[in-house]
This record gives C-alpha cells, sequence and structure tokens, in this order.
C-alpha cells in the first residue's frame, strides 16, 4: 500500500510537469491543475489544506499543546508548517507529505523572516530610516536567498502596520508613522521577498501584515483595543497593505485585535470585503497564531465552532496552529452552516500558490543543503547588511563637529552595557541569526581605529539600579580623549507583546551618561534601541548623538564606518521622537485644532508642563556636511484636475564631505469638507552631492495626489488653497502656495 501511495503522489508530479514546467505557466493552466487536484480529494482533505500546525522549533505564540504534526502529515490533515527550519529537515517532513500522504500535496513550509534569515539586518523601523527603497528591497532579497537555501516556501512579512505609539512593541517591525513612507517600504519589501517569479529556486512568497489597524492599540498595548473612524482607518493605515497588494503580495494575515467592537479574524465587512471584493486580491488570507480561538476570549464567539464559521465567512482561508477549522469545518459542513464552495474556494487559492512556488512541479526544490551552506553567512550578504545599517543609522546631534573621529586618536573610552553585547544588536524576530556571527560594537571599534588604545568599562546593565561600575567607568574616561557611551534597549524591549509604558533609558544608563558629561570630555552617545526613545537628558549632556537602531549581523562594523568618517550618516527618522510618554501619540501630521498654540495664550493647545514639539521630528536626520535648499520655484500657482504642478529646489553641499540628503515634499490642503492634517508627506528623494556641488530637485504632484475621503467617503480631491513644503524634515522646510482649481 506504501509504494501504491507513493506511485499515485509520483505519477501525479509528473502529470504536472509538462512542456510548460520551464516557463512561467498561466492563471488558466494552473487552475486546471488545481481542479485536477482538488477531484481527487475528499472533504477531510480539503480542510486539511486550511491547517497550518508548528513544527518543534522556534515558539512564536502560546501553545496549548504539541501536536503529533508527522502523524497528521501522513492523515492529509496539514497543508502548512511553520518554525521548520533547514533544508535536511524540511526534506525529511516534506517527504513524508508527499510520500505518505494519500495524494501527495506538498506542504508550505512558513517562517517569520522579518529582517533577515542567517544574515540578520537592522530591524524594519531601522531600515525605513534609509528612505532607500533599493536598499530595504536589497536586505529582503538577501534574506530570501537565505531563507529558500533553508527549505522556507514563505515569509509572515512585511509588517506594515503605521504606528504613532511607541510603546507598542512592535513599532520596531514596521516603517513608522507615516502611510506615504510605509506604502514604499511596502512595496520594497514583497519585491525584495518574491523576486520576479515565484517558480524561481530562490524566492520567497510574501505576507502583507496584519490586516488591519493592528498598531494603534489602546494605549500601546499589544492586542488590545482599536477604535477609529472609517476615514482614518482608509487613510492612514490601509495605504501600505493596498501597496502590497499591488506589488503582487501572495497572501495576507488577519490581525488580533478588534476594531470597533469586532475582532478583524471574524471581519467579512474588512477582510473579505475589502482584500477579496475590493482589490479582487487572488492569494490567500491567513489568520494570525490562535486568532480564530480567540475570538471566543473576545467574547465574539460562543465556542471554536461559531468562530470557525466567523472566520470563514469572513474570507480566512487558513487557520495557524488553533486546529479550529480541521476540528470544527465538517460538522459546520454537514449541517449546511459552511457551505462547500466556501471550502473549495479557500483550498483553490492555496493550491494555486502550491503550484505558483513549482512544489508540484519538484517538492524537494528548497531542500538543498549545497545551496543552503554556500549562502547562509556568505561574505557578499555580510557586505550588504553591513551596507543597509550603515545607511539606516541616524546622526541625531554633533555639537562643534564632534564626529567624525580621526582614526589615529591616541585613546577611546567605550562605556556602557551595549558596547560588548551581540545577541541585543540584533533584534527580537532575527530568525535563526545567532550572537556568535555578529559583530560587536567592541569589535567594530577595534577593526576600524587600530592605532587607538580602547579602554573599555561595561559601567552598569540595561536594567537595574547598581550603580557600582559607575567609578571605573569614570576612571576609563578620565585618561581619554574621548568618550563613546553605547546605552540603549535589550533586543527583548521591543518586538510582539514586548511594550513599555516608559521610554526613557532603561536602569541608570542615563545617570551614568550625566556622570560622564561631567568630565567635560567629548561625548558620544550610541543608541542600540528599536523603538523611539524619550531622551532630552541625553541630548543635553552628549555632543553627538548616533540612532544606531538594532543593526544586525554587522552592526558593531556599521557604527564604527560612521564613527570614523568611512560613511557619511545620511538617514533620517522614520518616527517622531518625543520629549516625554506624556505627549504620546505625537507625530508630524496632527491636525491643527480650533486653537493652536499662539504666543502665551493660556487658551491654546498645549501642555503647561513641556513644549508641544518633539525632541526630533519625522524626516529629521544630520549629515557630517551641510545642505542649502534655495527658495521653491512653482511652473505654476494654480493647476486643474487634468494638469501638473512641478515644483523645484536647487541643493548645494556646502560642506567639507561628499554626502546624501533625502529631500522631502509635504501638502497641506487649507480648507476641506472635513479638515486635513497640517502637513502630509507626497514624495522625497535622495541625492548624492559632491562638497561645493549644487543640483536642482524637482517633484510633481497632480489633483490624485491631493486626494482624500471626504465628507462623503469619496475619494478625490476638492478645489481649493493649498501650501507645499520641501526640506529637510517635516519642521525644517520651505514653503509655497499654489491652487486647485475645477476644470474649465
Amino acid at each position: 500500500m506504501k509504494h501504491l501511495t507513493f506511485l499515485l503522489a509520483a505519477l501525479m508530479i509528473l502529470s504536472f510537469s509538462c512542456e510548460n514546467a520551464k516557463k512561467t505557466e498561466s492563471q488558466d493552466q494552473i487552475a486546471e491543475k488545481v481542479d485536477s487536484v482538488m477531484a481527487k480529494m475528499n472533504l477531510e482533505e480539503k480542510i486539511g489544506q486550511l491547517n497550518q500546525l508548528p513544527g518543534r522549533g522556534v515558539v512564536t505564540g502560546p501553545l496549548e499543546s504539541e501536536q503529533d504534526y508527522i502523524t497528521e502529515i501522513k492523515k492529509g490533515h496539514v497543508g502548512s508548517m511553520l518554525n521548520v527550519n533547514s533544508a535536511s529537515y524540511t526534506r525529511k517532513v516534506q517527504k513524508v507529505a508527499v510520500e505518505e500522504s494519500r495524494l501527495g500535496i506538498p506542504l508550505l513550509f512558513g517562517y517569520d523572516v522579518i529582517h533577515g534569515y542567517k544574515t540578520i539586518f537592522p530591524v524594519p523601523l531601522g531600515e525605513s530610516a534609509s528612505w532607500d527603497m533599493d536598499a530595504i528591497k536589497k536586505s529582503a532579497r538577501v534574506a530570501a536567498q537565505e531563507a529558500t537555501a533553508a527549505g522556507q516556501h514563505w515569509t509572515f512579512a512585511p509588517m506594515v502596520d503605521i504606528s504613532r505609539d511607541p510603546r507598542w512593541g512592535r513599532i520596531m517591525e514596521g516603517a513608522g508613522e507615516d502611510p506615504y513612507l510605509g506604502t514604499k517600504v511596502a512595496k520594497a519589501r514583497v519585491n525584495g521577498f518574491q523576486g520576479e517569479n515565484l517558480n524561481k529556486h530562490n524566492t520567497l512568497m510574501a505576507c502583507a501584515k496584519h490586516f488591519a489597524a493592528y498598531g494603534a492599540p489602546i494605549a500601546g498595548k499589544d492586542y488590545n483595543t482599536v477604535n477609529m473612524s472609517e476615514r482614518k482607518f482608509r487613510e492612514i493605515h490601509i495605504p501600505p497593505l493596498k501597496a502590497a497588494k499591488e506589488a503582487g503580495v501572495s497572501t495576507f494575515m488577519s490581525s488580533f485585535n478588534e476594531l470597533n467592537g469586532i475582532p478583524m479574524t471574524g471581519n467579512k465587512e474588512k477582510l473579505k470585503g475589502i482584500i477579496k471584493d475590493e482589490w479582487e486580491h487572488t492569494g490567500f488570507i491567513l489568520s494570525d497564531w490562535s486568532s480564530v480561538h480567540e475570538m471566543v476570549v473576545h467574547g465574539y464567539a460562543k465556542d471554536n465552532s461559531e468562530a470557525a464559521k466567523l472566520a470563514m465567512d469572513a474570507g480566512v482561508d487558513m487557520d495557524m496552529v488553533d486546529q479550529v477549522y480541521i476540528d470544527e469545518l465538517q460538522s459546520l459542513v454537514e449541517s449546511g452552516e459552511i457551505k462547500k464552495q466556501q471550502i473549495n474556494e479557500s483550498v483553490r487559492r492555496i493550491l494555486r500558490k502550491k503550484f505558483e512556488l513549482g512544489l508540484f512541479e519538484d517538492p524537494y526544490k528548497y531542500c538543498d543543503t549545497t545551496r543552503e551552506n554556500e549562502i547562509l553567512l556568505s561574505k557578499e550578504n555580510r557586505e550588504a547588511a553591513r551596507d543597509v545599517a550603515r545607511e539606516s543609522m541616524v546622526l541625531l546631534k554633533n555639537a562643534d563637529n564632534t564626529l567624525p573621529l580621526d582614526t589615529d586618536i591616541s585613546s577611546m573610552a567605550l562605556i556602557g552595557p551595549l558596547a560588548k553585547s551581540k545577541k541585543d544588536l540584533i533584534g527580537t524576530w532575527s530568525a535563526r541569526g545567532n550572537e556568535k556571527h555578529t559583530v560587536s560594537f567592541f569589535e567594530g571599534l577595534e577593526n576600524t581605529f587600530t592605532n587607538t588604545t580602547i579602554n573599555y568599562v561595561k559601567g552598569c546593565e540595561i536594567e537595574g539600579s547598581d550603580k557600582a561600575g559607575f567609578d571605573n567607568a569614570i576612571r576609563a574616561a578620565q585618561k581619554s580623549d574621548v568618550i563613546v557611551a553605547a546605552v540603549g534597549e535589550k533586543a527583548m524591549m521591543s518586538g510582539e507583546a514586548l511594550c513599555r509604558a516608559h521610554l526613557d533609558l532603561p536602569g541608570v544608563q542615563k545617570q551614568l551618561i550625566t556622570k560622564l558629561a561631567q568630565l567635560n570630555k567629548p561625548l558620544i552617545v550610541v543608541l542600540f534601541n528599536g523603538r523611539p526613545l524619550a531622551i532630552p537628558e541625553v541630548d543635553k549632556a552628549a555632543d553627538a548623538v548616533l540612532e544606531a537602531w538594532l543593526p544586525g549581523t554587522e552592526g558593531g562594523n556599521a557604527v564604527a564606518d560612521i564613527l570614523s568618517g568611512d560613511y557619511n550618516p545620511s538617514g533620517k527618522l522614520p518616527v517622531t521622537f518625543p520629549r516625554t510618554v506624556g505627549q504620546v501619540p505625537i507625530y508630524y501630521s496632527h491636525k491643527n485644532t480650533g486653537r493652536p498654540k499662539q504666543g502665551d495664550s493660556r487658551y491654546t493647545s498645549r501642555y503647561i508642563n513641556t513644549p508641544n514639539t518633539p525632541l526630533y521630528p519625522f524626516g529629521y536626520g544630520l549629515s557630517f556636511t551641510n545642505f542649502k535648499y534655495s527658495d521653491i520655484q512653482l511652473n505654476k500657482d494654480s493647476i486643474n484636475f487634468n494638469e501638473t504642478l512641478k515644483i523645484t529646489t536647487d541643493i548645494k553641499n556646502t560642506g567639507d564631505y561628499e554626502g546624501e540628503e533625502i529631500i522631502q515634499l509635504y501638502i497641506r490642503d487649507m480648507v476641506g469638507s472635513v479638515t486635513r492634517p497640517v502637513k502630509e508627506m507626497k514624495g522625497f528623494k535622495k541625492v548624492s552631492l559632491e562638497n561645493g556641488e549644487e543640483k536642482s530637485v524637482t517633484f510633481e504632484l497632480t489633483a490624485d495626489d491631493l486626494a482624500y475621503y471626504t465628507k462623503g467617503m469619496e475619494y478625490k480631491a476638492e478645489p481649493g488653497n493649498f501650501k507645499v513644503f520641501v526640506g529637510k524634515s517635516s519642521q525644517n522646510v520651505q514653503e509655497a502656495d499654489f491652487k486647485l482649481v475645477k476644470t474649465k
């Protein structure tokens, strides 16, 4: 019988690999093959395709029990596995599906490949600070090449949630606060993961998550309730998800949160209504970890049977981990509460992706140990990680040109709990990354400042109140020419379920910096963190501050490249840094209110104990050189709905170094049928300039760029007065006025 099963599987595979095997197949051809497989399937096997089980490796969510997944695979009860790694082990598990189940349908292997697989890049928030879509695409491409070499078909990325609350731990996993920047990053990541053709052995199926508004939980607590208007939902949180769809993303993931009283995994209006009906997405929708069952905990479903029906009706095709579908769907079909065609439609969507990946043609195409050994942590991949890390870093302060440092400086004090840490530099969601392959900050400085005596003292831990190491740190600093402090957060202080109620430096790190500043020596603070921090005291004490994020495998070398001047930083903040947690949520595209702050009047929108302004605004970042902007020039002072406005500025490098500048474009709609933000980003360009060089930069705007959801929830532009802003950040801009007029 075993040999017969294998023969049937082999015949099926052979029948699917015909003259079109070496070229991209049409959707009609794939549909025929999907139908031929489904004709052989019984209801139990169809439901099995909708079931995803976890392996026994990395656990990325709560587990009620550990399933015997090998037995379930043999029964045809599993369509996908997550957290099963390595080319050899995925081959072993795939062999069970192909050779020991009745129909031999291959499995999909998925994994959270968020910012690298083995070679770890900066956390996504850090990568977004590069504002370089080619660099972000490169990061995803390297991750895809490594992950597919290790047996993976599918990544649960990119996370494209917009977040304006740095207390939320998963802010590190997205692109920050702005939907325009978020759409660009979403497309770059999808294109990097998926490449041009999913059938190639080194392309990774992407999953845009989380649908939707997961990044706006009340109080910044993960999984918490979300409440917002339909307009805010559509204008802020949907654009990056839609951009992922336009980039051809294969799958979507429903979010844990409820939105206005309805858990998203059971929200038919939003999930099926937008993704499948409105956008006509042909891929499939996956629940997040156990989110089908969690509708019972939310109080939205009375039991798992009702939760399964709600999720199926909402368009969720695959159930991650909790086995609600495998336990409940058959009885729901038999009772008529779920129609067979619903099951069939979900199965078709999943099988289609397996065909597009080429798994029926060769189930083991991703299980190549030779390629795995050649690609993982290759020299080229590490160089790419170093390049992206350097681009991601943001120079926040550089008083009196403290940086860059002379590489022949006699002595340097390296102080701080993150100076020698390796595991913290790769951050959370670091897939198969390992600290033993990571270059620490200390090692990076040793590699670069070869003629400098580095006096290292830890000084304190990241957490805790112990100041016993302060005295040794002060002594090391006293005998050094310059002080470099490496401070910030542990890797496990940002990420899923890692939210913080306070945003200052944890432990006694702030006090250590204050002590070091009292020595009146050049003090450089390097921040390693996964979220915006509220650090006004650090900004005041330090001569230079560099935001390094959690920079990945080559992080130590990348920071040293900047401190030495080998690389001139060009990063800009993708998210606002508050002065204090009491300002949160704080973001640049706020509304004006009827009483904006004016003079010293009491009756204005303000705090009585801190300024309204952030510590560092969205789009902010310094360079070792200086850039001078000319006044804005418009090609006309009004446009109609069929015309294009051209906005031009000249930018000159007036400093001593070659550098790159990210020029930003914003608009403001002065009067609308509903109020509009004080600024909205509509474009950016990155230019490279030699010292003394000048370039002209032109942006274009049309009526489509001015559209929004009006009072009647129509997405369109309205005629009226506008301002356009161009500059170095959301706060440092030049402005001009124009009108949008009705077409005559």
